[in-house]
């Protein structure tokens, strides 16, 4: 249902509304709401929010239409105005538009004319309504998506695609903040979110600043991925970045209990499966990457220790020459 405030200092013309709209409005297709002037109709703006679209006059006591359109933008910025007027000289019709009006109807009105004009900016409204809560909710998804998975569902073949994969080339690490399950057992709820958020916001801006891609959040842990040219080079140079900057954050006490932030990482490099894995008949599935050396990386970081980065002896032979290694006695 559009709802439609009217902005007129004749009586005669809400009954006139009434009449010509009865239908639409019965059919609850039109809601009607009258003001007799430009500051009661922000006045009225200001009790209905979801108004659509205005009808309003030129001229009138108080405040007029012209004066009126000015002040819109600010009541509210959605809001369509169409000007029903007999001054339909062509300096005030420009200077309407020129203000912000949508339309222009000429008194005395053609109904039939008025209804059309109002279907239209109706529609425009609508679109315009669509289009901005697409657009929040775009900026909600990029929260919660990785950039990889919305570029593939920009992709024209995404719907046809869901199941497809590839195999590529890359470098697979797993971060796991340590000992934090003991923090959760003597720290709020809220806290404990708050803590593990700076700490992932942290890690994250290391791993994007060198072109990686977080695949997702594992409790206290982050598994992210680096593709392209020196892929591991990159990712190691994230690894020692996060464990540099976790030295700086400030040990959190709760009660007896004393938490240092600290680090266990493993990497792992080589062929990878990458694709959307899970059930697209229960539409859900995560785009992710599998295979053997997803899950080495993963076993290194299991076994590393604190303030510990494993690497897998392959990756160690490609690395060496770039990086200080030591070897680990078995």
């Amino acid at each position: 249902m559009a709802k439609i405030l009217v902005v007129d200092d004749e009586t005669d013309l809400e009954l006139l509304i009434k009449q010509k709209f009865r239908r639409k409005i019965r059919e609850s297709i039109y809601e009607f709401i009258f003001a007799e002037n430009g500051q009661d109709a922000l006045d009225k703006l200001g009790e209905h929010p979801d108004i659509d679209i205005i009808l309003s006059d030129i001229n009138m006591p108080v405040m007029d239409g012209l004066a009126l359109l000015a002040r819109l933008p600010e009541a509210n910025p959605l809001v369509r105005a169409v000007m029903v007027s007999a001054y339909g000289d062509m300096p005030n019709i420009r200077m309407a538009m020129n203000r912000g009006a949508f339309d222009f109807v000429c008194k005395p009105v053609d109904f039939e004319d008025l209804d059309l004009t109002m279907e239209k900016t109706v529609l425009h409204v609508v679109q315009m309504r669509e289009t901005i809560k697409a657009i929040k909710e775009n900026n909600i998804l990029k929260m919660y998506v990785d950039e990889n998975v919305l570029n593939f569902m920009t992709h024209q073949e995404f719907e046809t695609s869901l199941i497809a994969n590839e195999v590529l080339e890359g470098t697979v690490m797993f971060i796991d903040i340590c000992g934090f399950t003991a923090i959760t057992e003597n720290v709020p709820a809220n806290t404990v979110v708050k803590i593990i958020n700076s700490l992932f916001d942290k890690i994250v801006k290391e791993i994007l600043a060198q072109q990686g891609h977080v695949d997702k959040f594992m409790g206290d842990a982050v598994m992210a991925v680096f593709r392209g040219k020196y892929h591991l080079d990159r990712a190691i140079d994230v690894a020692l970045a996060v464990r540099e900057q976790l030295k700086s954050v400030e040990e959190i006490i709760s009660g007896d209990n004393v938490f240092r932030p600290q680090v266990s990482i493993g990497i792992n490099s080589g062929e990878m499966v990458s694709g959307n894995i899970g059930s697209a008949s229960l539409k859900r599935l995560d785009y992710t990457v599998i295979g053997d050396t997803v899950n080495l990386a993963q076993r290194l970081q299991s076994t590393a220790k604190p303030n510990q980065i494993l690497i897998s002896a392959d990756v160690y032979e490609k690395t060496k020459e770039s990086f200080q290694c030591v070897k680990l006695a078995k």
